[in-house]
């Protein structure tokens, strides 16, 4: 197993490959996503477009197993920066963590603490950043498709120091796995300030 760092347009040859794991990742709860490799490959060009983007990639020989993203928040769509403005947050201060996927026989051996630990940094090399972000989405205890002893990664993302800000809320569509058509999802942020 190794890591990769890539910014950027060097994610380019990774991309069909990153479409294909987010598709098999994000199909678990609580996600439940029933997405197309036409999409996830337009979403994925928003951070190739990003010259300060960053791809963090686990490879086990030459196959991508996980990935995590990040960009700054300013180069995020309208949908993700219109909470921070309406609450008084500058998105030029904050740098935006897109998502951590990983297939599920690489889970528990501490990939998860180093994803988060390798966008953090970056995002102080950068130097203009006072906050790493990201968002979640938010599904009922009682959801008919929770499996059983489903825990969500709360307590993890709190150890690594992200505070919820349930305030701080926006909604995105897609079609879950049982849905004839795109709903509307409720998403919320957690966010932690970034020390020098």
């Amino acid at each position: 197993m190794h890591i990769r760092l890539l910014q950027g347009a060097a994610i380019a040859p990774h991309i069909d490959d990153l479409a294909r794991l987010r598709l098999s990742v994000f199909r678990e709860f609580p996600y439940l996503y029933d997405g197309t490799l036409d999409y996830e490959a337009r979403y994925l060009a928003t951070y190739a477009e990003s010259s300060d983007s960053l791809f963090v990639l686990a490879l086990e020989g030459e196959q991508v197993v996980g990935v995590s993203t990040g960009l700054p928040m300013a180069d995020e769509t309208e949908a993700f920066q219109r909470p921070f403005r309406e609450r008084g947050w500058d998105p030029e201060r904050i740098f935006y963590f897109g998502e951590s996927v990983l297939l599920p026989e690489f889970r528990g051996t501490g990939l998860g603490v180093r994803f988060f630990a390798e966008r953090e940094a970056y995002a102080r090399r950068l130097g203009r950043f006072d906050f790493c972000a990201f968002c979640a989405v938010e599904r009922p205890a009682d959801h008919p498709r929770r499996p059983p002893g489903y825990q969500p990664l709360n307590a993890f993302w709190g150890r690594r120091g992200y505070r919820h800000h349930p305030e701080l809320r926006t909604e995105f569509h897609w079609r879950d796995l049982d849905e004839a058509s795109e709903s509307a999802k409720p998403m919320s942020f957690w966010i932690k300030e970034l020390a020098p």
